[in-house]
């Protein structure tokens, strides 16, 4: 019966494969025919496919970087009544990890936030707007907080930035809200470095920074709360990568447990006792890298409060508020590389 249930589930992807196969088999060898295809999870596909003669041939398109990110732009720009002197550079460096479709719809909606503004042309901060709606969601300021709960709020997003204005493989930042958007109540907006590798002590300054709200809250009201949820869950991962896929942990070891074809299914590679292992060191990661936002924040309480207190009155700042408060940033950022943001 369950062998039964198993192939009836499949009968439809296998009869695609199999045709697919007969039709790739028929070919001659002067039919001058090439079959081209794309997936984005080429680690599921039958191997059948992937024999000479078939898919014989793999190109992997990675995310664009900045100078294709230009071109893009430059692509889908055209259409458009742009302002006088729109730096395509500036939108290039605002959106790492951004595709070719990400940027199409970066276009649309920075032309549509220009529209709903009686613009003539689409500005640089009509773009910016554009980028804080896809990556942060809806903005909400509608949502009705208390005095209390806007204060716990202001005070975790300058945690958050606090703890990366000193931390020096954190990455640059650049805004800093406590405007809900999408399931966010606030948010540390950050540039990303752009690299091919990442070494341990950016993972854990990462970290760091990610618990630097709730350490902010620890410290000034002596509890918790549940703001915290997407915090932990990014630092959980970010742990769980650097032990079990990276092999960046002493005590597990120079091994990874990655497994790229999902071919281990429901059965662990590793032991119990490996597992134990693993679960300790990520609590300990975590851990250690929440007091250490800690200790930070306590030697840094004056500014803390003080970045705490422009949050609640503007709800807003930016790079200059940041560095009239904290001072200079003391790890040394090619300027070309910060972001500059207007105020809006």
């Amino acid at each position: 019966m369950v062998k039964t249930l198993c192939r009836g589930s499949n009968d439809e992807r296998e009869n695609t494969l199999n045709q697919l196969l007969t039709e790739m088999d028929g070919f001659g060898t002067n039919t001058n025919v090439i079959v081209i295809a794309a997936t984005n999870r080429a680690d599921i596909l039958d191997k059948a496919l992937m024999r000479a003669g078939r898919f014989d041939r793999q190109i992997y398109v990675d995310l664009p970087n900045l100078t294709e990110r230009r071109a893009i732009f430059e692509v889908h720009l055209r259409p458009l009544k742009k302002a006088e002197g729109l730096d395509i550079d500036f939108l290039s460096k605002q959106t790492p990890g951004f595709y070719g479709a990400d940027i199409a719809n970066l276009c649309n909606e920075a032309a549509l936030i220009a529209a709903r503004k009686n613009k003539k042309a689409v500005e640089k901060q009509d773009f910016l707007d554009a980028v804080d709606r896809i990556v942060g969601g809806l903005e909400k300021r509608s949502n009705l907080f208390s005095v209390e709960e806007k204060k716990t709020i202001a005070y975790h997003e300058a945690g958050h930035a606090t703890v990366s204005w000193f931390l020096e493989h954190a990455d640059p930042l650049v805004k800093v809200t406590i405007v809900p958007r999408g399931r966010s109540l606030g948010a540390a907006w950050y540039l990303p470095q752009e690299a091919y590798i990442t070494r341990t002590s950016k993972f854990l300054d990462e970290i760091c920074v990610t618990m630097g709200g709730r350490a902010a809250e620890k410290i000034i009201f002596d509890e918790i709360s549940t703001g915290a949820l997407s915090d932990l869950e990014n630092v959980t991962k970010k742990a769980k990568a650097m032990i079990m896929i990276y092999g960046l942990n002493e005590k597990v070891g120079n091994i990874t447990f990655y497994d790229p074809a999902g071919e281990n299914g429901f059965v662990k590679p590793y032991s119990e006792k490996t597992a134990e292992l693993i679960d300790g060191e990520i609590k300990n990661i975590v851990e250690t890298q929440y007091l250490r936002a800690v200790n930070l924040l306590k030697s840094k309480r004056d500014v803390l409060d003080k970045l705490a207190e422009r949050l609640i009155e503007r709800e807003v700042i930016f790079k200059d508020d940041l560095e009239e408060i904290l001072g200079k940033r003391p790890f040394g950022m090619p300027e070309n590389e910060i972001i500059k943001e207007e105020v809006k």
